[in-house]
């Protein structure tokens, strides 16, 4: 089996380990509305309406009621139903008669039973039997909100994640790994070194301290530096244009509800979520010779998302932050090497931290 092989192979027994939490939790809490159960990279979550608030002290229960369906080694049998036949056996779970209702009006719907009490809507693949399940160590580590697809104005569900891996020694190296990361968590560092701060009166957008000042100013240092070295000019466009642009550019159609905007003088204004349209008024602002190309532009532009509450995290998923971006105007004959000398300075960059 190669790697690739191997690893599906595990991404379809964590799926499985998902359906045997959803029937650990559907035995300890009947009440439960089950949504969808994924395979992540270290291990699955369940999302389920749930009328308890789950704690970490619900954990071991969990894991025990799991531990009890694998031990039965239960076989996972797929059945393909109609729609209407899906509708009604789901027409308690307004999750699942939902989905089921997007679906195509003659398609078939895939179920999956874990033994003869339980089944799920899935399209799978699932292992044979929960007996394939029973060497794999898993631990249930988190629970949080969700809201339902992802949408706010749904309701909030809880998000019940495990990690999963083949056996123990994977999962408690994988446990060891996340405990480290912890220690050095950006958001531990950055309270304790004062370096950033967050504040409720504007959650997602990062001030920078004193400390935290002087190491970007010397990242910025660093960025002319090589920048000035591999042929670029540096420019700054503004941080709100008109809708008209955005129109222009294609943003306002697939973009707007995460723009924030304003009205100056009766006219539609956007905060910037990209800086490309302002890279190109730059180029626009002056005829240009092919003899001027390639013509190489690099911008610190600052850019404001609307993320959702829920999805903010330290400096990782921020509503502002500075992006380094290039727009390289050049003729066709150019492309290949300006590619390449992009990837190099990229290269250059993540050497200097250690990535690869």
């Amino acid at each position: 089996m190669d790697k690739k092989e191997k690893e599906l192979e595990i991404q379809k027994a964590r799926h499985s380990l998902a359906h045997i939490l959803a029937k650990a939790l559907v035995s300890l809490y009947p009440e439960t509305k089950l949504t969808i159960g994924p395979a992540i990279d270290d291990g699955f979550y369940y999302d389920v309406d749930l009328g308890e608030n789950l704690t970490p002290d619900h954990f071991p229960a969990i894991e025990k009621k799991m531990k009890e369906i694998l031990n039965k080694g239960e076989e996972f049998k797929r059945k393909v139903v109609s729609k209407d036949e899906a509708l009604k056996l789901f027409k308690d779970n307004p999750y699942k008669t939902e989905i089921i209702n997007e679906l195509p009006e003659n398609e078939e719907v895939s179920l999956y039973y874990t033994g003869d009490d339980f089944f799920d809507l899935c399209r799978g693949p699932h292992v044979e039997s929960s007996r394939n399940l029973q060497n794999y160590a898993f631990k249930i580590h988190a629970v949080n909100g969700a809201y339902w697809r992802g949408n706010e104005k749904n309701k909030m569900l809880q998000r019940v994640y495990a990690y999963a891996y083949p056996d123990k020694k994977q999962l408690n190296e994988h446990i060891q790994m996340i405990e480290e990361a912890k220690k050095r968590d950006h958001r531990k560092l950055g309270r304790e070194l004062k370096l950033f701060m967050m504040s409720p009166e504007g959650p997602g957008f990062p001030f920078y301290l004193p400390k935290g000042m002087i190491i970007r100013n010397l990242l910025i240092d660093y960025w002319r530096q090589i920048h000035t070295e591999a042929g670029y000019k540096e420019i700054m466009t503004p941080i709100m244009l008109n809708r008209h642009l955005w129109e222009v550019s294609g943003h306002w159609d697939h973009y707007k509800d995460n723009m924030y905007l304003s009205t100056i003088d009766d006219e539609t204004y956007a905060i910037k979520p990209m800086n490309c349209p302002g890279g190109v008024l730059v180029y626009k602002s002056e005829p240009h010779s092919y003899r001027d190309l390639p013509l190489r532009l690099g911008e610190l532009g600052i850019v404001h998302r609307y993320e959702k509450s829920g999805e903010l995290g330290g400096l990782l998923r921020v509503r502002s932050f500075t992006q380094d971006d290039a727009h390289i105007f050049m003729t066709p004959s150019q492309i290949k090497d300006e590619i390449k000398n992009v990837v190099a300075l990229i290269d250059k960059v993540y050497k200097v931290f250690n990535f690869t």
